[in-house]
């Protein structure tokens, strides 16, 4: 049975009320072999723009993946960020765009600040949201695609870290026609880091790997015997574990006298090679220098990163989302 769904924008046209029907269908989609498909269905009588009488199409639910990124969540005090003038710009690139403004599919946005005063998560998370879904009116020709994917970008800040959410769903983490989203420094004055994206978790970069990781206790010398880290990690002699800070990356293995805090390194004076070659430290990432570790385990490679729609109720609410964020409520 159809439900049918009561739509308004309270903020700029209230009383005008648009209907957004969600029902389940059975289609025979091309490339299937003239086998049936059961989807969910998300349509309107509504347009897009209601003096050109835009009509907008109807949206066909058959796979629940959808991309993100989500932040290092070591960052920020409390759950609030010192954004400012020189901290406020940051890259998104979502799903497969290939143009972007500088060419090579990344757009890039610009954070409202309050002069370094403390801000909080879920208002940066608010502010980052309407800036990458305003990136839908700059798209490249080339990228006109995947409008979806940044008109119903979601942003949330839970639990320290920031999740930026594809308005995309699909089949693929990867490839062409993957959901995915990447977040890089920006050309200038560059918030990435301080709001934990210099190391970021990505469900494209992860694609079937999950790992136990944590961060420096205190800085790292290169070539030094005890790697000292936060406890949690479980690491034991024997076990391979990876460092990254964004910039430098060693491979090594855990050596006789490990403990879950202190990580016995192999040294160039007591096994004849230098098992982390590079210096880290263990400053806050806000300061650009953050670095984790991770211990490295055996994978499944028919294993995919956890799916942030994992529930009909949470397809649902995107569907209407996606529906309701191409509705022209001005008359």
């Amino acid at each position: 049975m159809a439900i049918r769904v009561d739509t308004q924008d309270l903020e700029n046209y209230p009383g005008t009320v648009k209907v957004v029907t969600v029902d389940q269908d059975s289609i025979v989609p091309t490339g299937n072999e003239g086998d049936e498909k059961y989807v969910i269905s998300f349509s309107t009588s509504a347009y897009s723009d209601n003096v050109d009488r835009t009509a907008i199409q109807t949206l066909y639910v058959t796979d629940f993946k959808t991309g993100w990124c989500k932040s290092s969540g070591f960052t920020g005090s409390n759950g609030r960020f010192a954004l400012d003038s020189t901290h406020n710009k940051m890259k998104i690139k979502m799903d497969a765009t290939v143009s972007g403004s500088d060419g090579s599919g990344w757009y890039e946005i610009t954070l409202d600040h309050d002069d370094g005063a403390y801000i909080e998560g879920a208002s940066v998370a608010e502010d980052m949201e309407l800036k990458i879904r305003a990136l839908v009116n700059s798209l490249n020709t080339a990228d006109a695609g995947f409008d979806l994917a940044y008109r119903n970008a979601s942003v949330e800040f839970n639990g320290g870290q920031f999740w930026i959410v594809s308005g995309s769903v699909g089949r693929y983490y990867t490839g062409a026609n993957k959901t995915s989203v990447q977040v890089a420094a920006g050309s200038t004055n560059s918030c990435a880091a301080m709001l934990g994206f210099d190391i970021p978790t990505t469900s494209e970069d992860l694609a079937g790997s999950t790992v136990k990781e944590t961060t420096l206790s205190s800085s790292y010398t290169a070539d030094a015997a005890t790697l000292n880290v936060n406890s949690g990690l479980g690491v034991e002699e024997g076990d391979c574990l990876m460092i990254a800070d964004g910039t430098n990356t060693d491979y090594f293995t855990a050596v006789s006298g490990t403990t879950d805090t202190a990580i016995k390194v192999p040294t160039l004076a007591g096994h004849n090679y230098t098992g982390i070659t590079h210096s880290y430290s263990s400053a806050l990432p806000s300061a650009g220098t953050g670095t984790k570790v991770q211990l490295l385990r055996g994978q499944d490679p028919d294993t995919v990163p956890m799916m942030y729609y994992s529930e009909i109720d949470a397809i649902t609410r995107f569907g209407i989302k996606s529906i309701v964020n191409q509705i022209d409520y001005s008359s």
